[in-house]
């Protein structure tokens, strides 16, 4: 973990498209890239963002030859996740995607990963008994609820895997609330939250104040104001991380 305790719960402070302006501020990486190209739900609004360290596992609740072909696998994959120091978020893969066959998640599994350290998950595939995992207090951000969890055992984890178009490798740092998902670069998590204070900063003290300042204005002044703090907002971003930036 290259983040505190104390640094985690400020990121989790803020919204994920915040945390993403923030990101763009200071990455060198492609700012199309990292986050769900797919549509998420989540399904514990009401939790707020959740913030964790990537935990990767892949299902495919339709093969009953799974179960066979290990027997051990919730075991030694149980062993995995406890391996991992929290917070941690359960990032799976469902290999009968588009199919929905059963879920991963429900009660017994969202309390079990609860008390390993877990906040919450990501999944594209499903989960059920939302209330109990709401009781619970794992939070969910999945496809789709389906009833139930056929043949669901750990196929493979600890490795690479791809969830609403994005790709996830294990131990990266996650930010994701009801926007969706991003995985934060490792060169860039130390400025993550900086940057993301600084930006919002930014937008409450230029475009925004600039946007909402009409009375008496004409629509040629007002629109020339939003375009004259937009250029501060790019020199205030350019003057601070060496970026450009302009609204």
């Amino acid at each position: 973990m290259t983040l505190s305790h104390a640094d985690l719960l400020k990121l989790k402070r803020w919204n994920t498209p915040t945390i993403y302006n923030g990101w763009e501020a200071i990455t060198k990486h492609d700012i199309t890239q990292g986050f769900n190209m797919e549509e998420t739900r989540d399904y514990m609004p009401h939790m707020g963002p959740m913030v964790g360290y990537a935990v990767t596992v892949q299902f495919e609740p339709s093969n009953p030859a799974h179960l066979n072909n290990n027997p051990n696998a919730w075991s030694e994959y149980r062993k995995y996740v406890a391996s991992v120091p929290g917070p941690k978020i359960i990032v799976v893969q469902d290999l009968d995607k588009p199919r929905v066959i059963g879920a991963f998640w429900g009660e017994v599994n969202s309390n079990i990963h609860r008390s390993l350290g877990c906040v919450g998950t990501i999944t594209d595939g499903a989960i059920r008994d939302t209330d109990e995992m709401n009781n619970a207090g794992f939070k969910a951000i999945a496809r789709r609820t389906c009833v139930g969890h056929a043949y669901s055992t750990p196929v493979r984890w600890g490795i690479e895997v791809e969830v609403f178009g994005c790709k996830v490798q294990p131990g990266q740092l996650i930010h994701a609330d009801k926007h969706g998902f991003m995985v934060i670069p490792k060169e860039d998590e130390v400025r993550l939250l900086e940057a993301s204070i600084y930006m919002d900063g930014n937008e409450c003290s230029t475009i925004i104040p600039a946007a909402r300042s009409t009375a008496g204005k004409t629509v040629e002044e007002l629109l020339a104001g939003i375009d004259e703090a937009g250029k501060q907002f790019g020199t205030n971003v350019k003057s601070r991380f060496g970026t450009s930036g302009e609204w």
